[in-house]
């Protein structure tokens, strides 16, 4: 038995890596990520990680383990994705500075042709940000590639004035939630 994360997400391979997961394997899904329109943010993420999951395990024998996760920044009514642009960035922190923000994932973890679908919401506090700062953390790159255009394991972490629920779940793996999903699914971690 292998354990699939259906992700090319460094840091969700690390956090499993931390757990001790052996036999893991890297499948990132390759179809393009859609949900049908007005799904709350929890429906949306498990819906989108829910694809994710079964287009690779499509691809895998049925004894192994397909994770895949989904994650969204959800604020004032709005899905803050991955920014397509340095300026879509800029505007993403300027809106969540000195403001609460919901960071939503999704999971799926499919084992013998079961999948469980859960999702876990955070949420997270910022201090107000002084447009200096803004461009300054925008220039390293980082925000380019995570939901919300920020990292909370990596400079983004001068920004976060608290946390509400599971850390890891804003860095993109609910692993209390993942350890449960497990659990049920006949695979222990422990």
């Amino acid at each position: 038995m292998n354990m699939i994360l259906a992700s090319g997400s460094p840091r969700r391979k690390e956090l499993l890596e931390m757990l001790g997961v052996k036999n893991m394997k890297i499948i990132p899904a390759k179809g393009e990520e859609k949900a049908p329109e007005g799904l709350e943010p929890g429906e949306l993420v498990k819906c989108l990680a829910s694809a994710k999951g079964r287009e690779v395990a499509a691809l895998c024998p049925p004894e192994d383990v397909v994770i895949a996760a989904d994650t969204i920044v959800w604020h004032e009514g709005r899905v803050y994705g991955k920014p397509h642009s340095r300026q879509q960035a800029v505007e993403m922190l300027r809106s969540l500075s000195g403001r609460a923000h919901q960071v939503y994932t999704g999971v799926s973890v499919i084992h013998e042709g079961r999948e469980l679908l859960e999702y876990e919401m955070s949420r997270v506090s910022f201090r107000s940000l002084s447009e200096e700062e803004i461009q300054r953390y925008v220039d390293t790159g980082e925000p380019m590639d995570k939901a919300g255009a920020y990292g909370a394991q990596g400079k983004a972490a001068l920004f976060v004035r608290g946390i509400e629920g599971d850390f890891f779940n804003v860095m993109g793996l609910p692993l209390c939630r993942l350890g449960e999903m497990l659990k049920e699914q006949g695979v222990g971690l422990l």
